[in-house]
């Protein structure tokens, strides 16, 4: 008799477990995507002390993490959708990696006054720009948020599930 009221018990928890299931996947959702964001911000340019390169002084790729990126669960049938996303148009390329070739650039001089670069669309003349390096190596920001959601949602479900359990 004790062995059908522990199971009957034991129903009964499930059938209560089951009715939190979706708002608990919504919560461990949003914690794992905001770990996310701080991954893949920690792994965007400029990082500590690291000032080389086009753009990486604004902050703004790093920015845009926070701002682009769905951190409320959306819960569509059997899913619950959030999302990372930057959406600058060279984030990919900073994410990636990318070649760099020699190019000409009308307008751009030398001025003979000042020694400086300086840029006039106007100008007869131009020249030829690029770098010694032909390939910029990819940060990788996305996958290193990835990494963060995944490592979240396995360890926070198994907290939340054991929780719902007892």
């Amino acid at each position: 008799m004790s062995f059908t009221v522990s199971l009957q018990q034991r129903i009964q928890q499930l059938k209560k477990a089951q009715a939190d299931v979706p708002k608990v996947l919504a919560e461990v959702a949003k914690d794992a995507t905001l770990r996310a964001i701080e991954a893949a911000t920690d792994a965007t340019p400029p990082t500590a002390g690291d000032l080389r390169g086009t753009n990486t002084r604004s902050g703004e790729l790093k920015q845009h993490w926070a701002t682009d990126s769905k951190t409320e669960p959306q819960i569509k049938g059997n899913k619950v959708e959030t999302e990372l996303r930057n959406n600058l148009n060279y984030a990919s390329y900073v994410n990636n990696g990318h070649r760099m070739d020699q190019h000409f650039v009308p307008g751009l001089y030398i001025n003979e006054d000042s020694g400086l670069l300086e840029y006039n669309p106007n100008k007869d003349e131009g020249m030829v720009v690029g770098t010694k390096t032909k390939y910029v190596k990819g940060k990788f920001m996305a996958d290193k948020g990835k990494q963060a959601y995944e490592k979240t949602v396995l360890s926070e479900l198994d907290k939340k599930i054991r929780g719902l359990m007892e």
